[in-house]
């Protein structure tokens, strides 16, 4: 496989803290593409509670040097939105925190591991750093309320989506939501291993919330228009698996094929591929979320993309 990248003298613009209430604070990792995720923070009287960390060690301890930058008082809680390590990965730096997930993020979690024990074949040139699994070990199955001082934080499940897992952190006195992956800010929504109809579900179901702010998984701070582009892409990814899989096309010939229009203009262009291999699971009447053949649909990728692992600048 080809490692040579077009991208290796590109270097990500350095992370943002936003302010976006009294106590609710944004870490925004741009551009957003492959693991520059958004993660959060609430300050409350007694502690912080953090929402989700960060790919690797040296990006979750920049993360962390700028919480304290805010507060120095102790990081009391973590909530992780889903399994995938731009996410994850950093969880062990915060090691006095009550780390809070869905069941089915702790599963995935202990089954994948970190990529420095097991490698994704996506990547190559990530400077990982020292890496340790540290899963949720607070976890639940629908939705859990915490509270930081009188914050009210609630977490609701709605996979599966994006994952099996993905949880959204909605703060309803201050019309703040973490969306976690169910959105995307310019880049290609990646639903491979979790749902492209239960995405729509997911997103349709995210219109009930109110929200004024919205901190996407990756991309820029944004509001609620950002879920009739996610829709849109979704139906499209739909509608050209059913016309592939119907003439009897691969995901990876169908994504060929295909002219990607007011979608070309969005990075990681390559989860096209990875999104029909899940359409096609659910054509077939899959159940939503089922096992795919990851390998394949990461190899198919990987071709759709010229040989190469995709662009990662993390």
């Amino acid at each position: 496989m080809n490692s040579i990248h077009a991208h290796d003298d590109e270097k990500a613009p350095d992370p943002t803290l936003e302010q976006l209430s009294a106590n609710v604070y944004a870490y925004v990792q741009l551009d957003g593409s492959w693991g520059l995720n958004n993660s959060g923070f609430i300050v409350g009287e007694n502690g912080i509670t953090v929402i989700d960390t960060c790919f690797t060690e040296k990006r979750t301890k920049a993360f962390i040097e700028s919480i304290i930058k805010v507060s120095n008082l102790p990081i009391r809680t973590l909530v992780n939105t889903h399994q995938h390590g731009d996410h994850t990965n950093g969880n062990y730096q915060l090691s006095n925190a009550t780390i809070i997930g869905h069941e089915l993020c702790r599963k995935e979690m202990l089954e994948i591991n970190v990529p420095t024990v097991n490698p994704n074949p996506m990547y190559s040139g990530v400077e990982w750093g020292n890496l340790k699994l540290s899963p949720p070990f607070v976890t639940f199955e629908n939705n859990l309320t915490l509270y930081s001082d009188n914050t009210k934080i609630e977490l609701h499940y709605m996979g599966p989506a994006h994952t099996t897992n993905d949880v959204i952190v909605w703060i309803p006195e201050q019309s703040i939501l973490f969306s976690g992956d169910l959105l995307f800010n310019g880049g290609t929504p990646f639903v491979m291993m979790g749902s492209v109809a239960g995405s729509l579900r997911a997103l349709t179901e995210l219109k009930s919330f109110p929200a004024q702010i919205i901190v996407p998984g990756h991309g820029r701070i944004c509001d609620s228009k950002i879920i009739e582009d996610m829709e849109k892409y979704l139906r499209f990814i739909q509608h050209i698996a059913k016309d592939g899989f119907a003439n009897g096309l691969s995901p990876l010939e169908t994504a060929l094929s295909t002219n990607l229009g007011p979608f070309s203009e969005w990075h990681d262009k390559e989860r096209i591929v990875g999104n029909l291999h899940r359409a096609y699971s659910e054509l077939k009447g899959e159940e939503l979320g089922s096992k795919i053949d990851i390998e394949s649909a990461v190899s198919d990728m990987l071709t759709y993309n010229g040989g190469k692992t995709v662009r990662c600048i993390a």
